[in-house]
């Protein structure tokens, strides 16, 4: 225990020894190591997107497509489109749910159907599948509707993945390792400075003149 003890005193002597900005580099040196493995570990991710758009029927207002653009695309991720979904694209249902998301915008009746995956076909194949049942799901309700819902653009097989690259990460890790360093530096107790106060103090009450006794008899004489 005394051994461990005077160690642990050594390396925190010597760690207060250092220059501060080493605390920077250290934590910069390490959060970029660090995120760089961890994007060179992490495997790739593929992303696809597929478009619909939802086309009024001669009958119905042209404005009423985007309103129906915006409620087919919260239908998507809904148990009726997704497993027929899972027939075409040969993946389950959860797959589907936990890799498939939708989005829609306020100026175009248009639904964004974006799958994400590990493999690129996959991607591609899960975003297509998803597309290809909102429309056979759009299909009954046309007539009530006055809507009908088409294929825009089908998700291509992407060539580079989505997520971020090993210099990007690490980038990233050593940003923020910079970042800790420099609250540790700005955290830790600064001794030193409050030692040369002490002692700045202490010199200046042992160096304030004391009058001696053969001043105060000249005082007293004068008076």
């Amino acid at each position: 225990m005394t051994e461990n003890t005077s160690r642990r005193t050594a390396v925190l002597t010597r760690a207060k020894a250092l220059p501060p900005w080493t605390l920077l580099a250290a934590g910069a040196l390490a959060g970029g190591l660090a995120g760089g493995a961890y994007g060179a570990l992490k495997p790739p991710v593929y992303t696809a997107t597929a478009y619909v758009v939802a086309v009024p029927a001669e009958k119905s207002d042209p404005s009423s497509a985007l309103g129906f653009a915006q409620a087919y695309g919260r239908v998507a991720n809904q148990l009726a489109v997704l497993g027929d979904a899972q027939v075409w694209a040969g993946v389950p249902v959860k797959t589907l749910q936990k890799s498939v998301q939708t989005a829609t915008s306020p100026d175009a009746p248009m639904v964004a159907i974006t799958a994400t995956s590990g493999r690129a076909d996959l991607a591609a194949d899960m975003a297509n599948a998803v597309s290809r049942a909102l429309t056979q799901h759009a299909k009954g309700s046309e007539k009530t509707t006055n809507v009908e819902l088409q294929p825009f653009a089908r998700a291509v097989k992407p060539t580079d993945p989505s997520s971020q690259s090993p210099a990007v990460t690490g980038l990233v890790g050593a940003s923020a390792g910079g970042l800790l360093g420099g609250l540790v530096l700005l955290v830790r107790p600064k001794r030193k400075s409050q030692t040369v106060t002490r002692t700045s103090a202490a010199e200046e009450t042992k160096a304030a003149p004391v009058p001696g006794p053969a001043l105060a008899a000249d005082v007293h004489g004068a008076r």
